[in-house]
This record gives C-alpha cells, sequence and structure tokens, in this order.
C-alpha cells in the first residue's frame, strides 16, 4: 500500500506554499441541504491572507445561480473572486453553435443554461446536438432509463455535451445519479461525446485565468490548491492540471470510509485512494481554517 496521506486539521497550516485556491461547492461548502460549517469561512480567510479563490463546480448552472444557491444554503458572502461552473463553460460553447436545434436532457431548473441564446431547443427528433445537464428525475430515474434514447441519437451521430460530468451527486443522506452516468453510457454506446466539467482541462483554463485576473498576474500552477471531495473529478482534475489537492472526507467519499462525527476508518481511506491514480496532497474530515 503507498504512504499514508497527511491528516490536517485546518486549512492555515497549507497556505504559505500556495498564492491561490480552487475550490469545490458541492460537498466542500454544502451538502444540497444545508452549509458545512467553517468552510466558507474558511476561504473569506484565506483571501483576506492575500489568496486568490476561485469556486469551481460541476452544477450545470451558470455563475449568477450559483452564487443565489449558496446564499439560500445558508454560505457566508465574501469567499470567492470568481465561480467558474459547467454550466457557465457549456453556456459559452452553446452560443458558439449559432441557431442550431438541440435537444435539453435534463431538468427544467437547467434551463438557464441557455436562456438568451440563438440555441433552439426542440424535440429529439428535430436536434442536431443535445446538451445533457442531468436526468429528468434523478430522484427515480438511473442512466440506464435513458439507452433507448441515446442508442437513436448514436444512431443519427448527435454530439452530446455534458455540462455536468458528476457521475453522483450527495443530497442530504443520499446519493443520485449525475448528467455524468448518462454521458457516460453514451460514450460507451460510441457516441460523441463533450465533457464540460472536472476532471477535464477546460474548466481549468477558466478557473486559472480568473486567478490571474483576481491578482493580476500569471501563477505556477504548483502554487494553486484545489479542495475538493471527489477522488475521480476533483483529485484526478487538479493533479492532471499541475495542482495540488487538498480532500475533503465529508463528502461523496464519507460512507466508503465509515466518517461519523468527524471519525473515519484509516485503512479504507487510504485502500480507497489506492484505487485510483492520483492522490490529494492532504485530507481533511471538512474545511475549516
Amino acid at each position: 500500500m503507498t504512504s499514508l496521506t497527511p491528516l490536517i486539521s485546518g486549512l492555515s497550516g497549507m497556505m504559505d506554499r500556495y498564492d491561490a485556491i480552487i475550490s469545490d461547492v458541492w460537498g466542500v461548502l454544502h451538502n444540497g441541504v444545508s452549509a458545512t460549517p467553517g468552510a466558507g469561512e474558511a476561504l473569506k480567510a484565506a483571501r483576506q491572507a492575500g489568496k486568490a479563490v476561485v469556486l469551481l463546480t460541476n452544477a450545470p448552472r451558470p455563475p449568477d445561480s450559483i452564487r443565489r444557491q449558496l446564499t439560500g444554503f445558508g454560505v457566508i458572502d465574501g469567499i470567492s473572486d470568481a465561480i467558474v461552473s459547467s454550466g457557465g463553460v457549456t453556456r459559452d460553447l452553446l452560443a458558439r453553435e449559432g441557431d442550431a436545434p438541440f435537444y435539453h436532457l435534463g431538468p427544467a431548473r437547467d434551463r438557464s443554461i441557455y436562456e438568451g441564446l440563438h440555441v433552439r431547443p426542440v424535440p429529439l427528433e428535430e436536434a442536431r446536438l443535445i446538451l445533457c445537464s442531468g436526468l429528468f428525475d434523478d430522484e427515480t430515474e438511473q442512466a440506464e432509463d435513458y439507452r433507448p434514447m441515446l442508442e437513436e441519437a448514436r444512431h443519427r451521430n448527435l454530439r452530446l455535451i455534458c455540462a455536468n460530468p458528476d457521475l453522483v451527486v450527495e443530497r442530504g443522506h443520499d446519493l443520485l445519479p449525475c448528467a455524468g452516468a448518462i454521458a457516460d453510457l453514451y460514450e460507451k454506446l460510441g457516441g460523441e461525446t463533450i465533457w464540460v466539467g472536472k476532471p477535464h482541462p477546460l474548466v481549468y483554463r477558466y478557473a486559472s485565468e480568473a486567478i490571474e485576473q483576481a491578482l493580476g498576474r500569471k501563477v505556477d500552477p504548483a502554487r494553486i490548491l484545489c479542495i475538493g471531495d471527489a477522488l475521480r473529478t476533483d483529485v484526478a482534475g487538479a493533479v492532471a492540471a499541475g495542482h495540488d489537492c487538498l480532500m475533503t472526507l465529508a463528502g461523496i467519499h464519507g460512507h466508503e470510509i465509515n466518517l461519523e462525527q468527524g471519525r473515519f476508518n484509516r485503512d479504507l481511506l487510504e485502500a480507497l485512494i489506492a484505487t485510483h491514480e492520483k492522490r490529494p496532497v492532504a485530507v481533511a474530515t471538512s474545511l475549516v481554517w
């Protein structure tokens, strides 16, 4: 087994090594129901210490929508210099499609991705591409329910833009399927899939540009610390982009390591990390300063 991953009690002791933070949102700042105690305060303290902070989320909604959602969950203000979302980057990609007819596969609440653009939502049989932002009902459906639809789309060689690469998401104590599960199935069927979000590189370029704008200078990738709760997206994406990653445990993997009241099974954690190619530089039960 690989060497034990350092467990830290707070973020402040790490920050001398870094000029900026790219932080995940869901699983770090909130759990889909309420704010994570201390997490927003930690990022605000980092900004007060002169660090740039960018929130990077796979949520399929524009940044303004993310900001309002954070307020609704009780996350404090002043925690970031910018928000980069999969939905916002997807909106940029859709804007380049002109007035192309597309099929929106996902809940109505995600319509803000394309509202105000020239692209036209149409039934699947009229579409030239698919925008996938999630399942129509993630509480009752699974990706496999969409196989017939995806097989039809593959037969017509439609591109699928995935606005949220997460396979599952934590909502309270439940894990629910996300757009990434549908996109993964479509790719396995041979369909052309454009992934927008972590761990894929495009969103990290957007985040780095936001950091440079906040600090007014270029920043070495090694001087950027990423924070996230998911090995497949947050840790893998950060390391591939040249950044260190602090992994918070009170998130998507909490049930796998028997996390309860800040305690967890260290052997299960190390075994879990060992199943992934990329490792975090440190772990914390949750984000605090």
